[in-house]
């Protein structure tokens, strides 16, 4: 064992009962809880996002392209499959997936109540890998059942909660919904399914139903869309992709980018990101303060031994490092103790729901949690590395220590 290893030992040992001895248990008590208030922060902030963006995926892709329309702002105009844009979108290797869709305005109505909402059209190509985990009732569009196909297209429809709730209706019930436009264009569809985002923007007028409706309601042919939806297998390249995209774009199409759609929400992202950076250095800030001075207590404390380790020939960078060691003992069993901790908490979380939120306010009904592991790690690093740098500052008190004067020293 190392001469530094072995007294610093000796000293631990040697702690109980001591007034360092408490205050020792303080700074074990201040990275326990440094590092579990940042693993449950990162928990929270990245589950917050991810869910989050997973609600707004369901109806806003990463990337829109939308042919110009006049007049009704939720539809749009016609754009016809085999163009410059889709043959585009088959060479980028940044794209994962993207879908035609198409919208339309109109009323559901009901014996006894009427709601306005949009009948967003989906085809084959639609992924529904996101919107499985908001089906709460009943299934999908797109059954195998042929008495669903009319006319050449499929008379199902998804609904939310909010709008089941408003028209009275559940899955297996039909209702009429008439088209804005003139003259109205009546059709009579059957709810199959039930679904809730917990975002009011959506769950108040969405409705999912069949491409080849939409393209009937609009008088378009089997060719014509009305969006390109677009999915990036990297999130963070949106801003890159989207300029590739609006170079190669035609005059009578244009580009929405999901941040710009839902800027106010990305905003409340962003600004969760700063305070929780803020805090999380306020409270790094304060457990290094601790170590600093509670590394400078028990400096004190053992003076004597300093004086006498001096006269016996230790350098001043061998009894540094012995203090050193006594303080990264206590930030390793603050690791310890703050991982176990902010871990455990956020297990119960995400398996029991211990916190709940209001979903008309935070856009869910619990506090979401998500298992990082790499930023836990980064988090464990850099207390490492942040306490070791600071605990050497109180160290350099002992090179001004004098032998004779540590020997006399009386605490």
């Amino acid at each position: 064992m190392q001469f530094p290893s072995f007294i610093a030992k000796r000293i631990r040992n040697n702690e109980a009962g001591s007034f360092s001895a408490t205050v020792s248990r303080i700074g074990v008590a201040s990275i326990a809880i440094g590092v579990a208030v940042g693993i449950i922060s990162f928990a929270v902030l990245i589950g917050f996002k991810k869910t989050i963006q997973e609600k707004v995926f369901l109806f806003g892709a990463h990337i829109n392209i939308t042919a110009f329309a006049q007049g009704n702002t939720y539809e749009e105009g016609a754009m016809n499959v085999k163009n410059p844009v889709s043959d585009a979108l088959k060479t980028m290797p940044e794209i994962s997936h993207w879908q035609a869709v198409a919208h339309k305005s109109g009323i559901l109505k009901t014996p006894d109540e009427i709601k306005g909402v949009v009948l967003k059209g989906v085809g084959k190509d639609y992924d529904w890998s996101l919107f499985k985990r908001s089906l709460i009732e009943g299934r999908l569009i797109g059954s195998k059942d042929s008495s669903s196909i009319k006319y050449g297209y499929s008379s199902e429809i998804l609904i939310s909660r909010k709008i089941a709730s408003q028209l009275r209706l559940k899955p297996g019930d039909d209702v009429i919904m008439y088209s804005l436009q003139d003259p109205p264009r009546p059709r009579k569809l059957t709810v199959t399914g039930i679904y809730d985002t917990q975002m009011e923007e959506f769950d108040d007028r969405l409705v999912i139903g069949d491409l080849r409706l939409v393209q009937r309601l609009n008088g378009w042919g089997a060719d014509s869309i009305g969006t390109y939806e677009i999915y990036l297998k990297d999130f963070k390249q949106l801003d890159q992709v989207a300029l590739q995209l609006k170079r190669i774009l035609p005059p009578a199409v244009y580009l929405q980018k999901v941040t710009d759609t839902f800027r106010q929400l990305f905003d409340w992202l962003y600004l969760l990101d700063k305070n929780t950076a803020v805090f999380l250095t306020l409270i790094l800030f304060v457990a290094c303060f601790n170590m600093i001075s509670i590394l400078l207590v028990m400096i004190m404390e053992r003076t004597p031994l300093i004086g006498l380790l001096k006269t016996l020939g230790s350098p001043n960078k061998q009894i540094r490092m012995v203090f050193l060691r006594v303080g990264l003992y206590m930030v390793r069993q603050g690791l310890l103790i703050g991982n176990i901790a902010g871990l455990s908490f956020c297990w119960l979380q995400h398996h029991y729901k211990i916190i709940p939120l209001d979903p008309v306010n935070y856009n869910m009904d619990t506090v979401p949690i998500d298992f990082d592991w790499p930023t836990f790690v980064l988090i464990n690093v850099t207390t490492i590395i942040v306490s070791a740098l600071i605990l050497m500052i109180p160290t350099l008190i002992i090179t001004r220590i004098q032998p004779i004067k540590a020997l006399l020293f009386k605490k």
